[in-house]
């Protein structure tokens, strides 16, 4: 916990937004577990861990899933009212999509819900199957969906040369090197083997076996590249004063929100090894009164160890150039100065789509909330900077959450 610094922020006025709770699934591959199941399962658990029961719910909103077009299209016309048996009493179900940084505009569109009384209790869902959809069609999507079509598809651009190629610029613009990148699938590894649901809870990992394992696209090795995964997770937002009213006495509150779209095309990204990360820190910064010293946890989106090492160095927790290094120095491991990605992250928990940013998000609030097993659960957990990030990371978005009294 921040020095000299206790639970005494209060969320203000009675219509102030804050998160009250969450749910999650394993994640993995579960072939038998439907789309449905997943999404109405961690819904009845967000409610449970929020003392709600789904009639008080009276907005959902959905994250999309990148498996099937049929099951998005059960999502946007309203399928999960009627499966949590809602239907006529909840006033809106719709969608928000920007890619791995949906859950920070997610959270952005429930908190001016409530905030302008437009939704009481907001049910946020998000469910995915690449860990069993046909991989062949994931490849496709993958090597297509985001990739401009008339200037870098041609080239055989996809997300795994995306990924190689930032890292390339990295490591030039940095002087990192292949040992220190490598460092941070290892410290997600640790965290994973904390955590119960991620997909590689009992496989460790080093730096030997990451730099031993399959060239992908030069200079990234198969064991940097996020696993695709099944995975579903939930939280709920409501207002403080209709926490306190429930008996609610701690939540989770925004601090500060910034962010930057910096691109469509990758090609028009002025400096791969730096993206959008300052202007959106600044932006959050400015609003939360705090600092990167002052938290107490990361989670920041890792589909590529290159992408956490810059968003660090952007969001300032880690000196210019050494993002890398500061996860080799162990800083972001458990016990670390700043545990970070502490369910696993993408690379190591596994990628749900879309999801990847909805569960580092739900990590987030879990460990503020004190609600994670014990042995994840970072002790005095108070304030926490949440990041994602979208496409071929086009744009850097920053929630800044902290931990907040409700009541007496």
């Amino acid at each position: 916990m921040t020095e000299n610094w206790q639970l005494h922020v209060d969320a203000g006025q009675e219509n102030d937004p804050v998160f009250v709770g969450v749910g999650e699934i394993p994640t993995g591959k579960f072939p038998d577990r439907s789309f449905i199941e997943g999404l109405t399962s961690v819904a009845v658990m967000a409610l449970r861990d929020a003392g709600m029961v789904p009639r008080d719910i009276d907005t959902i909103l959905l994250i999309p899933c990148l498996h099937s077009g049929a099951d998005q299209a059960d999502l946007v016309f309203s399928r999960m009212a009627e499966e949590l048996g809602i239907h006529g009493s909840c006033k809106s179900s719709f969608m928000v999509h920007s890619g791995g940084s949906t859950s920070d505009n997610a959270v952005r569109a429930a908190h001016g819900l409530i905030a302008t009384g437009h939704a009481k209790n907001v049910l946020v869902l998000q469910c995915e199957r690449w860990g069993s959809a046909d991989l062949n069609e994931m490849i496709t999507m993958l090597s297509k969906n985001g990739i401009p079509g008339e200037w870098e598809l041609p080239t055989g651009i996809q997300f795994n040369a995306i990924g190689a190629m930032i890292m390339r610029r990295y490591m030039h613009a940095s002087g990192s090197t292949a040992e220190e990148l490598a460092s941070v699938c290892v410290t997600l590894r640790k965290w994973a083997n904390l955590n119960e649901n991620a997909m590689f809870y009992t496989k460790p990992l080093t730096v030997e076996q990451i730099l031993a394992s399959r060239m992908v696209a030069d200079p990234l090795h198969s064991f940097e590249c996020p696993p695709m995964a099944d995975g579903a997770c939930a939280f709920v937002m409501t207002s403080a004063g209709v926490a306190k009213k429930r008996g609610i006495s701690s939540g989770v509150r925004v601090a500060g929100s910034g962010g930057c779209v910096s691109h469509y095309c990758l090609s028009q990204e002025s400096d791969q090894a730096v993206l959008g990360w300052p202007l959106a820190a600044e932006r959050a910064w400015n609003q939360s009164g705090w600092g990167p010293k002052d938290a107490d946890i990361g989670e920041i989106y890792d589909s590529y160890a290159a992408v956490t090492a810059i968003a660090l160095e952007g969001i300032g927790v880690a000196e210019k150039g050494e993002g890398a290094r500061w996860f080799a120095a162990g800083h972001g491991d458990p016990g670390g100065k700043l545990p970070m990605n502490t369910n696993g992250g993408l690379l190591s928990a596994g990628h749900t789509g879309v999801g990847g940013g909805t569960a580092l998000l739900v990590e987030g609030i879990r460990q503020l909330l004190h609600r994670a097993p014990a042995k994840r659960q970072v002790e005095g957990c108070e304030r926490a900077i949440i990041g994602g990030t979208g496409g071929s990371y086009m744009d850097a978005q920053i929630l800044l959450l902290e931990r907040t009294k409700l009541g007496a």
